[in-house]
């Protein structure tokens, strides 16, 4: 099974997952908009990415698991809505590529890992603990959204592979 692990957002990540093992990590590709050069994620990017991996791959073998987050308290109106854009995007290139969406809260693939109450780095120390070859894609500290985006792949492949 060929899993896409996605943590959403501009600052997001996508992690190629394959029986078990990472094909590759990759920040989730954005560009600037308008006068302010806002970021947003560039979904024709996104959609090259997903596509030329998926070249040589069944789609019937494939899903996409993106984690399902929501506002949170204290979060300002733009960029939950900025937030919400990125969400919309990534379901869009889903839908358009025929390709199964599902989602995951962060408390239950964090649960599984038992980064409950943990610091924003502990995923990225799980992430090398658990795939030390991808050690070299996580060094930054800035790299602990691909290390979500490995784990909720992770995650999925190892809870749903059985049912």
């Amino acid at each position: 099974m060929y899993i896409i692990g996605i943590d959403p957002g501009i600052s997001g990540a996508v992690c190629f997952f394959k029986d078990g093992k990472i094909i590759d990590v990759i920040d989730m590709p954005s560009m600037s908009e308008g006068k302010k050069n806002k970021k947003q994620v560039n979904g024709n990017q996104l959609f090259n990415e997903i596509n030329f991996r998926l070249n040589e791959i069944s789609k019937d073998e494939t899903c996409v698991v993106v984690e399902h987050v929501t506002a949170m308290p204290g979060q300002g109106v733009t960029s939950m809505f900025n937030f919400g854009q990125s969400f919309g995007v990534i379901k869009g290139i889903c839908s358009a590529m025929q390709l199964p969406i599902h989602f995951v809260r962060p408390a239950k693939w964090k649960k599984y890992f038992n980064l409950i109450n943990t610091s924003k780095d502990a995923s990225r120390s799980r992430a090398i603990e658990i795939f030390p070859k991808i050690s070299e894609k996580l060094k930054r500290k800035k790299d602990t959204n691909k290390a979500d985006a490995i784990l909720i792949a992770s995650y999925y492949y190892n809870t749903y592979q059985t049912k």
